[in-house]
């Protein structure tokens, strides 16, 4: 709201630049927040991608979790006006990398009861399959909506 006050006295005083330039700021602000969410959303789709692989099972809950992720995903990345994404394939693909460790470490914590370590589970997959697979359930999941 301060912001908006700012932008609202920056107009007011007729001073263009600083208001163009707290409006480049906010749009950085939303999509950094859009940007939050989506890796959230992300990060619980990858603990369960990483769990079924491991365990090579799944069950409803999980597959409940895996849509609800991808529909989290989904909303949260859509531009509405521009009809794009905020994460584009190859910041998804960034996107996974980076989080991939920490959901790794939970997914060890669940998977099994947690009697594996993050090290030992991340011995029993294919890590690379599981951020290919994850990649490819995103990108379908958009390009079906």
């Amino acid at each position: 709201m301060e912001e908006l006050e700012a932008l609202r006295k920056m107009v007011e005083q007729h001073d263009y630049t600083a208001a163009l330039a707290l409006i480049d700021e906010m749009d950085e602000m939303a999509k950094d927040d859009k940007i939050v969410k989506v890796e959230s959303f992300m990060h619980v789709l990858l603990v369960h991608l990483i769990k079924r692989y491991a365990e090579k099972r799944t069950t409803p809950s999980w597959e409940r979790s895996i849509k609800f992720s991808l529909q989290g995903i989904f909303k949260s990345n859509k531009r509405r006006s521009s009809k794009g994404y905020y994460l584009k394939t190859e910041e998804l693909k960034d996107a996974i990398e980076e989080s991939f460790d920490f959901a790794l470490s939970d997914a060890a914590d669940e998977a099994f009861g947690g009697a594996f370590s993050p090290k030992q589970l991340e011995d029993m997959i294919d890590s690379e399959l599981v951020k290919e697979e994850m990649l490819d359930l995103i990108l379908n999941y958009q390009a079906q909506k």
